[in-house]
């Protein structure tokens, strides 16, 4: 296991401001901040805040956040990108009143997967995505509690990728999201 420090990773976009507290990362989101491409809704959103460092295939990246959340979308998590196109989120989002775990996985096109979890609310959230040889794993839980899977998606190895946590605000201003840790582990081994 090897913790990532806040300072070793690069913005996507830049966040509306940053407090180091205690060791944690507070992040506040831009009003409007989101990712997503076309599907359904036809526009392209390109301005979360993740912050990312190189991922390599056979390793995971773990996030811990305090899932906050009370605005529609309200969202954190890990971010996986290769490019503008070619991305994948995956964490806890605030959708129809209450906190969803799911991932948005794109490629050229974003799809969108959900389910509630509303005991998860304020309560903190580790998310782990595994870069296997073709394949990324997402599982997700409260942090102590058994990880559950939430996505298996195809992903090539040849693929230069970033990981990392991030943030996103789609409908309002002021989310300050509580990031606790960041850390790159083993992958994996199997899906059961």
């Amino acid at each position: 296991m090897t913790d990532i420090a806040w300072s070793d990773g690069r913005w996507t976009h830049e966040p509306a401001a940053l407090a180091e507290d205690q060791g944690d990362l507070v992040v506040t989101a831009v009003e409007g901040s989101d990712a997503w491409r076309i599907t359904s809704y036809g526009f392209v959103h390109d301005s979360e805040h993740a912050l990312v460092v190189p991922f390599a295939v056979d390793t995971a990246v773990e996030v811990e956040f305090t899932a906050a959340f009370s605005a529609q979308f309200d969202q954190a998590g890990a971010f996986v990108r290769v490019s503008d196109e070619r991305w994948v989120k995956a964490g806890v989002e605030f959708a129809d009143g209450r906190p969803q775990v799911g991932a948005v996985v794109t490629d050229g096109m974003s799809d969108w997967s959900l389910a509630p979890v509303p005991e998860w609310v304020d309560r903190r959230i580790l998310v782990r995505v595994s870069r296997g040889t073709d394949a990324l794993t997402v599982r997700a839980g409260i942090v102590g509690e058994p990880l559950q899977l939430v996505r298996v998606l195809p992903f090539a190895s040849s693929l230069v990728a970033e990981a990392g946590p991030f943030v996103c605000a789609p409908t309002r201003a002021g989310l300050a999201v509580r990031l606790h840790a960041w850390r790159v582990v083993e992958a994996d081994g199997s899906l059961h």
